[in-house]
């Protein structure tokens, strides 16, 4: 397949020769981690967590290992969100103490995640006037993987949710997902773009898919989102910063 090559050193495939912007596109648009920093806060609680535990014997990385291990079994069983990680952070708990974990320890992880329990939401900076400049020339769709109730208080804590013409929220996200989603809708392939911060659940499976992909990588992703993304597929257009959109569409 035909790629040049902007003036930036950013691949551009043959869907890119034309500025996007000069037609109209369909942006699906991720969640946590592209429109609001969702991971970071799991990180500082984990921070924390680790200052309180500490255990005699194993260090910090050993302890983090073994979280993700019990959230990796757990996202399987329970799915993604904060209920999922308190009973990962408790279960992690019990393993090093070998005993059950008391309900003042309990008390104390949920103190822990207050902010992830009560929703707060940090915006990533330029999304609100991006959305808005992109609403006027494409139709913008919002999907987002976890526990419906809480996604759902996300995207209302959020503010978002007028830029959208439709949302959607899913357990997990796979080939099927974005299948799915395509036929729903009607969509054309070739004009339409999964915009996100994860390889494994934002552009690999949509692009498996048939669909277009921005790949905008945050700092704070979730490790068990990473993923190898194959750096010759000129399908897959790498951003830095969300309203860099504005160059391409």
């Amino acid at each position: 397949m035909f790629a040049a090559v902007s003036p930036s050193g950013q691949r551009r495939s043959r869907f890119m020769d034309t500025k996007a912007g000069d037609r109209r596109q369909v942006l699906i648009f991720d969640a946590d981690d592209t429109l609001w920093e969702n991971n970071v806060l799991f990180e500082r609680v984990i921070d924390d967590y680790l200052d309180w535990i500490d255990h005699p014997t194993l260090d910090r990385v050993r302890i983090r290992e073994i979280l993700n291990d019990i959230e990796a079994a757990n996202a399987i069983t329970y799915g993604y969100g904060s209920k999922m990680f308190l009973r990962s952070l408790g279960e992690t708990l019990a393993r090093l103490r070998e005993r059950p974990v008391s309900e003042a320890e309990s008390r104390h992880i949920e103190q822990l995640a207050v902010a992830l329990v009560e929703n707060r939401i940090e915006l990533v900076p330029g999304v609100v006037e991006t959305l808005t400049a992109l609403g006027t020339r494409h139709d913008l769709l919002l999907l987002t993987k976890g526990d419906t109730e809480e996604q759902q208080r996300k995207i209302d804590a959020s503010a978002l949710a007028h830029h959208f013409s439709s949302t959607h929220i899913v357990m997990e996200k796979g080939v099927d997902v974005y299948v799915d989603l395509t036929r729903t809708h009607g969509l054309v392939p070739e004009t339409t773009w999964m915009i996100g911060n994860s390889p494994k659940s934002d552009i690999l499976p949509a692009r498996g898919a048939g669909l277009n992909a921005v790949f905008i990588p945050n700092a704070h992703t979730w490790v068990l989102e990473q993923s190898v993304l194959d750096p010759h597929d000129d399908r897959v257009l790498r951003l830095t910063a969300f309203p860099e959109l504005l160059d391409h569409f």
